[in-house]
């Protein structure tokens, strides 16, 4: 269900975007972002959950791969769609690459290295390295979120460029998107932790795998609309202000 969760969202999406007067690449494109996922922001909403003292199950980082790749093909598939009648915008879609992008670039690739080395080592395994690699998680963390702030601090100002489609999208669509992320965990049978990941998961946008693979399948979508609204707009919102919300709602639907 986390996959169909993934793949839903961009034709959610793509109608209201639509009707705010983007054309069918950009909409596909944007979409395609908020279908996929933030890595980093599961890693905030793990981090969260843990200083709260909420449990979540020991799976989880296992949505994160699953719901990266489904998102990214609906906005193939939307894109398509939508400009099949305009001129001179068909073109060939290197799936070959494009599959290679999406199921091996960095952050599904690591992830799924760390979830094979995990599961074959089991905790004993790693305790040996857990002062290198588990301890410093929360300070490494606290420092990329920094360099992420400064990097969308200076895409704010793209926001008076592209006017209400960006605002709208950016701030309104993470809270919708976690509600319907936190029915599905309800759905799923989660426990508090795990409800609040999955509608973190559905609120969040990509910015990492989603701007690679959108800039190879639909290159003729602004590259910098998408970015502006995952990196500049929904990124720091869900961080500052979104996760806070999704616990929140996740605890009033599991007690």
């Amino acid at each position: 269900m986390a996959r169909a969760l993934g793949l839903a969202i961009p034709f959610a999406l793509f109608p209201l975007l639509r009707r705010l007067r983007l054309n069918g690449a950009d909409s596909a494109a944007l979409a395609a972002h908020y279908g996929s996922v933030s890595v980093v922001t599961f890693a905030v909403v793990v981090a969260t959950l843990t200083r709260a003292g909420i449990a979540y199950e020991s799976h989880a980082p296992l949505w994160v791969a699953v719901m990266e790749a489904p998102g990214l093909i609906a906005g193939i598939v939307l894109a398509r769609w939508s400009m099949r009648d305009e001129v001179g915008l068909g073109v060939t879609t290197r799936w070959a690459r494009l599959a290679h992008d999406v199921l091996f670039g960095k952050s599904v690739l690591l992830l799924m290295g760390g979830l094979a080395i995990g599961a074959s080592a089991g905790e004993a395994g790693t305790a040996p390295i857990k002062a290198v690699f588990i301890d410093p998680f929360k300070g490494v963390l606290a420092l990329f979120l920094l360099e992420l702030g400064l990097v969308a601090g200076a895409r704010l100002g793209e926001v008076r460029r592209f006017g209400a489609p960006v605002l709208v999208v950016g701030l309104l669509a993470p809270p919708l998107l976690a509600v319907a992320g936190a029915m599905v965990g309800v759905m799923l049978g989660l426990g508090t932790g795990g409800v609040a990941i999955l509608a973190t998961l559905a609120a969040s946008a990509s910015y990492i795998a989603a701007p690679t693979a959108m800039r190879i399948a639909v290159p003729q979508a602004n590259a910098a609309l998408s970015i502006t609204a995952a990196l500049g707009i929904t990124f720091p919102f869900n961080v500052v202000f979104g996760i806070p919300l999704y616990i929140r709602l996740a605890q009033a639907l599991t007690t």
